[in-house]
């Protein structure tokens, strides 16, 4: 079996709140997961990931990232990690604005709608957007989240 690169290392006061959220059922189930992997992955413990991610039903890339955010960036940002916090909006709300602006333009000619390809084509030819580049996917969230369609 080969070394664990990051070592979770738990405190007493640590350990009693990891309980605490366990065992009161306040918090999400997220929450409560990741206080539960914290636990079993303490340094006494002889649990291997394979074993916490069974236990826990997470996956073992789960198990080694709440790892790696304890060593790096602590106990309370492990714990209250925010959902969502990996990626940014692509568009902002100016660019969101235009794109809605470029929708309800007159039709290309030829065409007898727009589709999400060629808004996305037409989009990378405007020179006043900050956001240069993006997918007909993102373009389609954009429409779907301001309930508009482009029949």
């Amino acid at each position: 079996m080969r070394k664990k690169k990051y070592v979770v290392t738990l405190t007493e006061e640590e350990r009693q709140i990891l309980h605490e959220i366990i065992d009161k059922g306040n918090h999400c189930a997220q929450e409560q997961k990741r206080a539960q992997a914290l636990l079993l992955a303490g340094d006494s413990s002889n649990y291997t990931d394979n074993m916490i991610a069974e236990r826990t039903s997470m996956s073992y890339v789960q198990i080694a990232k709440i790892r790696r955010r304890f060593v790096e960036e602590g106990f309370e940002e492990t714990l209250n990690r925010k959902p969502g916090s990996g990626s940014s909006k692509k568009l902002g709300g100016a660019d969101e604005a235009r794109l809605i602006s470029l929708v309800c333009s007159p039709k290309p000619e030829g065409r007898l709608r727009w589709s999400l390809r060629l808004l996305r084509d037409t989009w990378s030819s405007l020179s006043y957007t900050e956001a240069k580049m993006i997918s007909h996917e993102t373009i389609r969230r954009t429409l779907k989240k301001m309930n508009l369609s482009l029949n």
